[in-house]
């Protein structure tokens, strides 16, 4: 009887430490699984401002297509990366400036944008920080080239 009282002592706190391991292996694996959460996001983030980045330099295309005379005329033309809308009067003004504003207010208020063409054949390109994306570095270019 001694035996069986003196033993039930000395198993009763193990169950406590048992819940106390799986306790901290449970909060180890959350904290994991937020880490990767968090990750994703930021990756995610990035791919969303990727597929923006096409639409913006396709429909920049689109515009350049509708003002041929303007493309021919060299006035879409910003040689260096700028990132601040151009003024001016002309049609190739206005589409440039809206292009820009929307790049920043889409991508990054930090965006750039810089056209070139030579002939017909056009180059549109954004150049925009992605740091916050996992490998991301500080200066991302996207380009599409195209024949107007």
């Amino acid at each position: 009887m001694a035996c069986l009282h003196s033993c039930r002592r000395q198993s009763a706190g193990g169950s406590l430490i048992e819940v106390l391991v799986s306790v901290l292996v449970l909060s180890i694996g959350l904290l994991g699984a937020s880490a990767l959460q968090v990750t994703g996001l930021r990756n995610n983030q990035s791919n969303y401002e990727h597929a923006q980045m096409t639409v913006l330099t396709q429909s920049m295309l689109d515009a350049m297509r509708n003002n041929l005379a303007g493309v021919e005329a060299g006035e879409y033309e910003i040689a260096t990366w700028t990132c601040a809308a151009p003024a001016g009067a002309t049609l190739a003004a206005d589409d440039v400036a809206q292009w820009i504003d929307s790049v920043q207010a889409q991508i990054h208020p930090g965006a750039c944008g810089r056209i070139t063409c030579a002939g017909r054949d056009c180059s549109v390109g954004i150049r925009w920080d992605d740091s916050r994306a996992t490998g991301g570095s500080d200066t991302q270019a996207f380009e599409i080239r195209s024949r107007l």
